[in-house]
This record gives structure tokens, sequence and C-alpha cells, in this order.
């Protein structure tokens, strides 16, 4: 007899969880998107080559067929400059080395969804409810309609409607602390803002400073570049987006940016766009439990991280794996529980370190670690010291311990 899990969400956690069950013979797996078609949007995506890694024990030559079908490329090797202040330009760090694969959200999702038979997946189907009884778990969709299911498992992002179900009021996602501003410009426009010299050398350059931070990135093979500052918001709005002005960039970087011809050419890239606009940065500071019953939140719906080590899609993949990997093992639906049981012992300690390590990696960046300060000797053996936990997993390991988790309950 099959068991029957519905993933909600048809995102890039969705669509890669799916994938890692399709698979099995005895699970029979549906998807449910809210939009009216899948679909992705925003900014680009990296996968880290660890979970590159771990996600090719469910979809074999996951690189070689990111690189064909969704054209993803090697992050390649990045710069960490001081960008305020007396010691501005000063150089804290070169990383040589490819860290992994970049590419559009939009060709990703087609491609993992490439492989899932059609009956699986239902879109225009906004989560409404989510209920757990003695025989399974029912859901309502805002059209009307009603499914149940053996389990549910929730891949609806930020503000997910299953993760509410698992951990009730007081979780909620909250502002971490930060707001950005993005553009992307032809390459010969930035270089005309901000100097040839930050073109000098193949590198992607993060300028760090007092209470802010600035990227810009070649893309689009060499024809475009990614601009980005983001800063410290002390007291952020009750909505996550907001329009900027010019006076709202060089207040942000007051505190000795603006003596760097670099900030002041960022700050004329970020008002050429139509309607400029700002995006809160929001985080799950905690999360109890990644389950309850029969009900998992896996993504952004379980731990969604500030971006300062763009680690929140390669944590998505890596909790897909190992999940995958215990429902593989599920013979009959009374196990079920015992699976989720033992995802969030496994996965829970993993994530939430990220996310630690994420909150210390944007206040150093922003130059508000008391240690640290913007000394550019201090900074790179610091930021080493953050980066070590998220690199060292043995996904082949953790898959083990997710087994004997699950065996022992």
């Amino acid at each position: 007899m099959s068991i029957r899990i519905a993933i909600i969400g048809g995102g890039i956690a969705g669509a890669t969880l799916a994938n890692a069950l399709v698979k099995h013979v005895h699970l029979d797996v549906h998807v449910y998107e809210s939009a009216p078609e899948f679909s992705e949007r925003g900014a680009g995506i990296g996968l880290s080559y660890l979970a590159l890694g771990a996600l090719e024990t469910i979809i074999p030559s996951a690189i070689e067929l990111f690189k064909k079908k969704a054209g993803a490329v090697a992050v390649g090797p990045a710069r960490i400059v001081i960008g305020s202040g007396p010691n501005t330009g000063a150089i804290v760090s070169d990383i040589s080395e490819d860290s992994g694969l970049a590419m559009n959200r939009a060709p990703l999702l087609k491609t993992l969804l490439e492989s899932l038979p059609p009956k699986m997946l239902h879109a225009n189907k906004k989560l409404s409810t989510v209920k757990q009884e003695d025989s399974g778990v029912v859901i309502t969709f805002e059209d009307g309609s009603m499914e149940s299911f053996d389990a549910v498992v929730g891949a609806d992002g930020l503000f997910s409607t299953v993760r509410q179900a698992i951990v009730g009021v007081g979780f909620e996602a909250t502002p971490a602390g930060w707001w950005d501003c993005r553009n992307l410009l032809p390459l010969d426009q930035v270089k005309a803002r901000i100097g040839e010299e930050s073109f000098e050398v193949d590198r992607e350059f993060c300028w760090v400073g007092d209470e802010a931070f600035m990227m810009h990135a070649v893309v689009e093979n060499g024809t475009k570049v990614q601009c980005i500052i983001a800063a410290m918001e002390n007291d952020p709005p009750k909505t996550r987006k907001r329009s900027i002005t010019r006076e709202t960039l060089e207040n942000a970087l007051r505190k000795g940016w603006l003596g760097n011809p670099v900030a002041t050419g960022m700050v004329e890239l970020m008002l050429d766009q139509a309607d400029p606009q700002a995006y809160s940065i929001w985080e799950h500071r905690s999360t109890p439990c990644y389950a309850r019953g029969r009900l998992c939140i896996v993504g952004d719906a379980a731990h969604a991280t500030s971006p300062w080590q763009g680690a929140g899609a390669s944590l998505a993949v890596e909790d897909c794996v190992i999940l995958g990997h215990l429902l593989g093992q599920v013979a009959s639906v009374d196990t079920i529980e015992a699976a989720f049981r033992a995802f969030d012992i496994v996965r829970r300690p993993r994530c939430q370190g990220v996310i630690d390590t994420g909150l210390a990696s944007g206040q150093l960046f922003c130059g508000q670690n008391p240690d640290v300060g913007l000394d550019s000797e201090k900074m790179g053996p610091a930021i080493g010291e953050l980066y070590t936990d998220l690199d060292s997993l043995d996904i082949t390991l953790h898959m083990e311990d997710a087994s004997k988790q699950f065996k022992l309950l």
C-alpha cells in the first residue's frame, strides 16, 4: 500500500524534495504550489559544492545537469576589502578557489521539475488549513477543496502555514537587523561609476565597513554586474519592502563610507532604476522543532537565515537529501513520525548553527564585532572561524546518523 505524502510549496526546496521521494515506489507524492504556475523569481541562487555533492545522491550528475540546463556557472574567486574609515582599501582576504555554482532560480526550478511526473504537480492550490487527525492529515485549500494524506511536508517558505501548525505562535519570522538593495547593470556603466580598478582582477568584491556592506560581481558572461548595498536596520518597518532615496543610501553610508569613490559610485548605481527598493532581511531566529506528528518543515519554512554566508539554498538541499533518505526507509505509516523526529534531531542543530554564524558574519562584515572592528589583519581569521562548521559537514555520515536515530526511535 502506498504512503501518501503532500509537499506544500513548489519552489526549489519543494521540487528538490519531490526528486528525493519520487524514486521510492512505495511513496505517492504530490506537490502543491499556491501560484498559478510553478515559477521562481528574484535574485540568483548559489549552491555550495558540499550541497551539490549531497544533491548528486538523488540526482546523478547534478553539477553537469545544472551547467547544461540551468546555466549554472562556478562561483568564482572573491576579494574582501575594507570599505570605510582610515583603512579603506586594505585587503582582508583574497579567496582564489571556486566555492560552488550560481544560477538563476527560474531555470534551476524548471530543471528540477522536468524529471517529475506532471500528475504529481498541482498549481494554483494555496493552502488554507492543515489538521492532523487519527487517520492522517487533512489539508484544505483556499478554493475549498480538501485532500487527505499520511504526511505533509511544508516547503512553503518564510511565512509557512505548515510551520505555524507545527510550532504555533511566538516563532514567526522576524527582522534580522539589516536591509539590502540591488541593481543589475551593464559592465561598462558600472566601470564608469566605480572605476576600472575594481575590475583589474577577476574577483567578486565585498566591501566591509561601519554599519554597512557593499558587493559587486560580474555575471552573465562578463556583460553585467550585480550590485548590492546592505546596511544595518535599527528600526525595522512594518513591511519588508520600501522605496529608497539618495538620502536613505547616504545616511546608511554616513560612517566613513562616502570618502570612498566606490561607495559614492554605488549610490548612483542603486538610484539608476525606475523604482529603487530596499528589502528587510528576515530570519527564523530560533525554532523549537521541525516536526510534530506527521507534519514536517524544510528549507526556509524551517530555518530562514540571513544571507551573509549564502547558505540558505544549500541548507534546503541538505534537508531534502536527509528527509528523502529517511522517508525511503519508512515501511508503513506507523513509522512516519519516527522518521520526522530523526530528521529534527539531526538537522536542527546544523541549521541553527548556520543561522547563528550567519548573524555573526553580518555583524563582522558591518564592523560590529567588538574584538575585530575594521582591523583587516584580525578580520580574515575571524571570517575563517565562522565558515569552518559550515563547510565541514560530511553528508554521508549525516545520512548514517539520521538512519541511526530513526532506528532508535
